[in-house]
């Protein structure tokens, strides 16, 4: 374009959001400091300034004052469940797709498999909601497949956060259906260079940007071959603002810098007992530290006289006790008390399967809002390679999670109670394996010794017939029992 077309963009326009970008901007950046902790969360200034307190003073406190970052460990622990077994893909008629197999090796062309990137996904996610997914294809003048696969060219996919995500909007079709028409985001920043690319349903528009001259560098426009915006919403829970989300830690974000400034606390406060004020006149010399000299002029007034001023601060204890209960209020908020245990609760059975329960509800919604979102990343990549998605995509619904510490003791303990009945002996031994058993072809081969063991031969009978048939093994019962048969 010529300058006087660049002349048309104004850099506030550019790089300016809508109205709900701007007003959720402050909490998603809150959120985003909360789980990466570290500097990022140090230089945002969460522990609270003393009034009066100098740079210096305050600098040293942040230094001295560690995170326990709550919200990292609790979305890692989502996702440890989540993934812990790779999800279940049928593409359908896609499966023999050309390219296909690179692409979940290397979904984002920077080495990411899809797996991965969908673990990526689930964390964005889970910090501010929800997270956007752009599935992209370029252009390099292939007209043919094989073209294309000699270019190496194929859909990728990109993770996006809300906080790059400067301007969208939704249409709704005569039917109902609600698709995007306008959607505006930062792609790249390097520097005070910002690349800035916005997607409409006839064109693709990317505007570079110099922050420092306040100028809009470049603009290059193309045409969007594919008809619709190319771009997913990922939620974790749906609010009822359409395109925001509801994060998982947006109140255990708060209980961390509670946590974070009541250990600062505990820092001022041991400084202070072990250090206490020294109050004294300009000319008297008082040295630092245990059994430290002090000189007083020979014409001091004995009532200027140097000492130590008595503090009257916090319990350490006390503070400490508050910090265990703030950390118990953030296990109940998440459900993960059962699981991020650092010490030995007691909960009766009810409490802990309830938890448990709980737990398991919320991982359910998880992995059925990554469904969704899976299946629309696939619609959109067999709309660029020319193929209608008519796959599954399975997340685990059930986690089985439950205290197999508890179970077991549960089971040994009615396993030595007083009972000669061989089918109650077995299903212990069944529930008792399951406990105790990881691999599943163990697992089937032990379960197939429990039925058979002490297996006795005997006579079933047809239930209009009368006919008399000898089950030989446990396998020959369950198929008779489930004719009619009988038992003689």
């Amino acid at each position: 374009m010529d300058v006087i077309d660049l002349l048309e963009y104004d850099i506030d326009s550019v790089t300016s959001g809508n109205a709900t970008y701007t007003y959720y901007q402050d909490y998603w950046q809150y959120l985003f400091e909360s789980y990466m902790g570290g500097e990022e969360y140090r230089s945002a200034g969460h522990l609270v300034r003393y009034q009066n307190e100098s740079p210096q003073e305050y600098a040293a406190r942040l230094r001295n004052t560690p995170l326990q970052n709550h919200c990292a460990s609790v979305i890692q622990v989502y996702n440890g469940f989540l993934f812990r077994l790779p999800p279940h893909r049928n593409f359908g008629s896609m499966e023999d797709a050309p390219q296909l197999e690179q692409f979940l090796k290397d979904a984002d062309r920077d080495g990411r498999s899809f797996n991965a990137f969908m673990k990526d996904v689930a964390t964005y996610s889970s910090i501010f909601g929800h997270s956007w997914v752009i599935v992209s294809k370029p252009f390099l003048g292939q007209n043919t497949r094989g073209e294309e696969m000699e270019l190496g060219v194929r859909p990728y996919v990109s993770l996006i956060s809300p906080l790059m995500v400067l301007d969208w909007s939704w249409q709704r079709s005569p039917n109902g259906e609600y698709t995007l028409d306008r959607f505006k985001y930062i792609e790249d920043i390097n520097g005070s260079i910002k690349t800035v690319k916005e997607w409409t349903t006839t064109e693709i528009k990317t505007m570079v940007v110099d922050s420092e001259d306040a100028a809009v560098k470049s603009v290059d426009i193309e045409p969007n071959n594919l008809g619709v915006i190319p771009c997913v919403i990922a939620y974790n829970k749906r609010s009822i603002v359409r395109g925001i989300g509801i994060s998982d830690i947006a109140d255990i974000a708060d209980a961390q810098k509670f946590i974070y400034n009541a250990t600062s606390e505990i820092d001022q406060s041991i400084r202070l007992d072990s250090h206490p004020s020294l109050v004294k006149t300009p000319d008297t010399n008082a040295g630092v530290g245990a059994g430290a000299i002090i000189h007083m002029p020979d014409n001091l007034d004995p009532g200027l006289k140097p000492y130590v001023l008595d503090t009257q601060g916090a319990s350490v204890d006390k503070i400490l006790a508050t910090i265990r209960d703030t950390v118990e209020s953030i296990d109940k908020m998440a459900n993960t008390g059962a699981v991020r245990a650092t010490e030995s609760r007691v909960l009766s059975g009810v409490a802990m399967e309830t938890e448990f329960s709980l737990l398991n509800a919320r991982l359910s919604e998880k992995g059925d809002n990554l469904e969704l979102c899976e299946e629309q990343i696939w619609r959109l990549w067999g709309l660029y390679m020319g193929y209608t998605w008519d796959g599954v995509i399975y997340y685990p619904d059930s986690f089985n999670l439950r205290d197999t510490k508890s179970d077991l003791e549960m089971y040994m303990r009615a396993q030595a109670a007083p009972n000669t009945s061989p089918t109650y002996r077995r299903a212990l031994e069944r529930q008792i394996a399951e406990v105790v058993i990881v691999d599943d072809d163990d697992l089937a081969a032990i379960r197939e010794e429990i039925n058979s063991d002490d297996f006795e031969p005997h006579v079933m009978i047809a239930p209009n017939t009368g006919e008399r048939v000898i089950a030989q093994t446990v396998e020959e019962h369950l198929a008779l029992a489930a004719q009619g048969y009988t038992h003689e």
